[in-house]
C-alpha cells in the first residue's frame, strides 16, 4: 500500500501524510464498502499523564458518530473493553479491549479469548500491588483480559524498579506475557492474538453479514503494528505520529500528525462511504 515493497516497515517520517495524499487513499479504498477500526489513546485522544484523563472531545466523538452512520466501525483499545466504551459513548460500534482478546459487536454476541488467565492475572495485580507500594506515579490498571503497569509519571531513577517488578513477576510463567508500548507495560495471556487477529475476526465477522469490507486501521503505538501488518495488502494503515516516533519502525501505509489530523480523515472517510466511490473526491474539511 506503500511505495516499495509493503511487506517492509519503514521509518514513519518516511511514510506520506495521508491528509496530503487523500486521492491515492481513496483509489486504495475503492473495491468495498469501508470498514474503519480505531485505537483510543493517542488516536482519538491526546496521550495523557493518567489513564483517567483521557476524555473524548466532542468535535472527535460527532465525527466518529458520522462516519459510523456510512460503514461500520470499530473501536479495538488496550483498555479494558468496557472502559473504552463508556468512554466513547456511541452505540452500533464493535468494541475490542485488552488489545483484542475481549470484543463484543452490535447486537450482541462476540469474543473472548482470556476466560482461563483471569485467575493468573489476578494474582500478578496483587503481586505488583505489594512490589510497587509507595512508589510515586506507579498505576497499576487491571483490565478483563490484560493487565498494565503505567510509568509515565514516575521519576526516571525510579523506572527501573518498575521494569524489575514487573519482569520479576511474570518471570517463569509460561501462561502470560510481557509487551511494552508508550510508558507502560503489558501483561497479556501468552497465546497467539493481538489486535491484528482481532481485526481479522472482526472483518470475518462483517464479512459474514454483507460484502468483503476495505479496512483501514488508525492507531499509534506499537501494539497498533499487528493491525497494520494484517491488512497492508487489503486495506490502508494510519499511524499518528508523535514526538520521538520519526524513526520507529512502522508497516502502515500513511501518517498523521495528531488528532486533530485523525478528526480530519474520519471526517474525509465518511465522505468517501457516503459516496462509494473514489471519484470526485473532495478537500478534507
Amino acid at each position: 500500500m506503500h511505495g516499495g515493497d509493503p511487506a517492509v516497515p519503514r521509518p514513519i517520517s518516511e511514510l506520506p501524510l495521508a491528509i496530503e495524499r487523500k486521492e491515492t487513499l481513496a483509489r486504495l479504498l475503492d473495491e468495498g464498502p469501508l470498514a474503519v477500526f480505531l485505537d483510543f489513546d493517542g488516536t482519538l485522544t491526546p496521550v495523557v499523564g493518567h489513564p483517567d484523563q483521557a476524555h473524548l472531545s466532542a468535535p472527535m466523538r460527532e465525527a466518529v458518530r458520522i462516519l459510523a452512520g456510512h460503514c461500520s466501525v470499530a473501536v479495538v483499545s488496550g483498555r479494558d473493553r468496557a472502559n473504552v466504551e463508556d468512554r466513547v459513548g456511541l452505540e452500533g460500534l464493535t468494541y475490542a479491549g485488552s488489545h483484542g482478546f475481549d470484543i463484543a459487536v452490535p447486537g450482541g454476541g462476540g469474543l473472548e479469548v482470556c476466560a482461563e488467565y483471569r485467575d493468573a492475572l489476578a494474582k500478578i495485580s496483587q503481586r505488583l500491588g505489594r512490589a510497587l507500594m509507595g512508589l510515586d506515579g506507579a498505576l497499576i490498571e487491571t483490565k478483563r483480559c490484560a493487565l498494565a503497569v503505567h510509568y509515565r509519571q514516575v521519576a526516571g531513577k525510579d523506572v527501573h524498579r518498575i521494569k524489575d517488578a514487573v519482569s520479576a513477576a511474570v518471570a517463569g510463567n509460561t501462561s502470560l506475557r510481557l509487551t511494552t508500548g508508550k510508558k507502560v507495560y503489558e501483561i497479556l495471556p501468552a497465546i497467539d492474538w493481538n489486535k491484528g487477529k482481532a481485526v481479522r475476526w472482526i472483518l470475518e465477522n462483517m464479512a459474514r453479514k454483507g460484502a468483503v469490507p476495505v479496512p483501514v486501521y488508525i492507531g499509534d503505538d506499537k501494539t497498533d503494528e499487528d493491525a497494520f501488518a494484517e491488512i497492508i495488502h487489503t486495506g490502508a494503515g494510519l499511524v499518528v505520529m508523535e514526538d520521538g516516533d520519526a524513526d520507529r519502525l512502522s508497516s502502515a501505509s500513511f501518517r498523521l500528525r495528531g488528532t486533530d489530523d485523525v478528526a480530519r480523515i474520519l471526517r474525509f472517510l465518511a465522505a468517501l462511504a457516503r459516496r462509494k466511490t473514489a471519484a470526485g473526491v473532495e478537500e478534507i474539511p
